[in-house]
């Protein structure tokens, strides 16, 4: 009878420390899930993008960025300000207020990743920013006339990768 007993408290302990831990489990797996969007695609999420942690990618605005020691407050823009498009791009406004300052390469026409939550009044609320300046790596733009064939069977390449000469 003793015995018995024993075994009840023992399973009925097991039972809700393994509980505890699945519960504790699923619920910090649903927090930590972020998703990944556009500045075009935010305004079509609805009440889904006040809910979530998102990662928004965009093209910093220049002359919008105002920084008060690690906090900033900057413009993103779906388009390289550049771009033919970037008139007609939309806007965000990001206030980032994470606990390092923002990295070495956010500047203008930097590209931006912007990690945290979009608040009911149109601004994004970010505690992380990742920032890349796409526009070192970018083809010369100096005229029709190439003096090097072999530059134009090169592949472009990609923001963040050094270029090579031949």
């Amino acid at each position: 009878m003793k015995n018995s007993k024993n075994s009840l408290r023992i399973g009925i302990a097991v039972a809700i420390i393994v509980g505890t831990i699945g519960w504790l489990a699923f619920s910090g797996y649903g927090s930590s899930k972020s998703y990944y969007v556009t500045i075009a695609e935010l305004g079509g999420m609805g009440d889904k993008a006040f809910k979530s942690n998102l990662r928004v990618e965009g093209f910093v605005q220049p002359g919008s960025i105002e920084q008060d020691g690690p906090h900033v407050t900057f413009m993103l823009n779906e388009f390289e300000s550049h771009s033919p498009k970037a008139a007609s791009g939309r806007l965000l406004k990001v206030v980032y207020k994470g606990s390092e300052p923002p990295p070495d390469t956010f500047k203008d026409d930097a590209q931006a990743l912007a990690m945290g939550t979009y608040g009911r009044d149109g601004v994004f609320h970010a505690n992380e920013l990742q920032a890349k300046c796409a526009s070192k790596y970018a083809p010369n733009q100096s005229g029709p006339a190439q003096t090097n064939p072999r530059a134009a069977a090169q592949p472009v390449t990609q923001p963040g990768a050094a270029a090579t000469a031949n």
